[in-house]
């Protein structure tokens, strides 16, 4: 129709255009708030200063050493990483099931993760001493993955039948193994000791203040291949967006799409869960948002996820260490009052046309 109407404005170039635009402005903005993050806190420490020590070439003062170098940077690094990682772990999952509600907390993926964790915390001490110590700190990162894979697994062979998924079923299906892995972490808990409550209270609401290098380096390598393979999938999904079949005959190797969106999905949310806990709402926020505001183009809506969720998960840490300071709110606190209404007013917004 375009075609024949060379006067009808290319409203999908019009769409990329904008959505080229608004990936620069994200990213502009990403570093703006990067740079507040760093110097944002309750200690006496100053970005500038310890900025301006580093240009003239002197050592940083004991504190700000302590304070920027093993509080702040890799509080931030793993803030990007994990909300990066959420909201394009949404965006796959949406694409993947062709509906705006899929989101790794809402249908039982993160819960998945959690049990994985949760599992490999209280059981992890009953792992011989050799095969423990060859882990390491990978060994909570490959639980939480192997949690979330099995997971999005189950959710796809469930909620999909005869080439078609349903929303109303995934919902209740993930409903339902959230609840089943929730119990099972309840017994965990039961069998935990003082100092393994402790790590597992971590899990509950979720939090960046767990942060630091070995953590960091354990599972950023998991979440940045993740992140990288992600719009590997851009094609093939907007291909599934037409449908299966019709994704087939256009030479879409539709299995081979479905299994890579599912390993992605599992590493990035497995990973960003074994350091962060169940923070919510990140992924079916971000990308919905940038679905209204530049198309469903998953060349461009993955990238700008990663982005907005970067950006969505440092300003929330930001409130989170702000709003009841010294002490700080639970990050998922701060994410699913932000979350749960937009939840709302997707599904109000979509009940006409969502299968429930």
């Amino acid at each position: 129709m375009v075609a024949l109407c060379p006067d009808m404005p290319r409203l999908d170039g019009d769409r990329r255009h904008l959505a080229r635009r608004l990936g620069l402005l994200l990213a502009a903005t990403l570093v703006l708030v990067s740079v507040i993050s760093l110097g944002w806190g309750a200690s006496g420490t100053s970005l500038p200063r310890a900025l301006a020590d580093l240009l003239a070439g002197r050592e940083l003062a004991v504190q700000d050493r302590v304070v920027l170098m093993d509080i702040r940077v890799p509080r931030l690094l793993m803030g990007m990483l994990v909300g990066a990682s959420l909201a394009v772990s949404g965006a796959l999952l949406q694409g993947l099931f062709r509906n705006p509600l899929a989101d790794p907390g809402i249908v039982g993926v993160s819960s998945g993760a959690s049990l994985g964790a949760i599992l490999a915390i209280v059981w992890g001490g009953m792992l011989p001493v050799g095969l423990a110590g060859a882990f390491g700190w990978y060994q909570v990162p490959l639980a939480a993955f192997a949690g979330s894979w099995i997971t999005t697994t189950l959710l796809y062979r469930v909620a999909t039948r005869q080439g078609r998924t349903s929303v109303a079923t995934m919902l209740l299906a993930g409903i339902a193994l959230g609840a089943i892995f929730s119990a099972l972490a309840g017994l965990m808990i039961l069998r935990a000791n003082d100092s393994q409550l402790r790590d597992l209270t971590f899990w509950g609401l979720g939090s960046l203040a767990g942060a630091n290098w070995p953590k960091l380096a354990a599972a950023a390598p998991v979440m940045i291949l993740a992140l990288a393979s992600a719009p590997l999938l851009a094609r093939g999904l907007n291909a599934l967006a037409l449908g299966e079949a019709a994704a087939g005959h256009m030479g879409i190797r539709v299995q081979r799409v479905k299994s890579r969106a599912i390993l992605t999905v599992a590493a990035a949310t497995g990973a960003a869960v074994a350091v962060s806990g169940g923070i919510g709402f990140v992924g079916i926020v971000v990308p919905h948002l940038l679905r209204l505001a530049s198309g469903p183009d998953h060349r461009w809506l993955l990238v700008n996820s990663a982005l907005l969720g970067a950006i969505m998960l440092l300003l929330a840490d930001m409130v989170s260490r702000t709003l009841i300071a010294p002490a700080e709110l639970p990050i998922g606190i701060v994410t699913a009052m932000i979350g749960g209404p937009f939840f709302l007013w997707i599904l109000l917004r979509n009940r006409g046309v969502l299968d429930l």
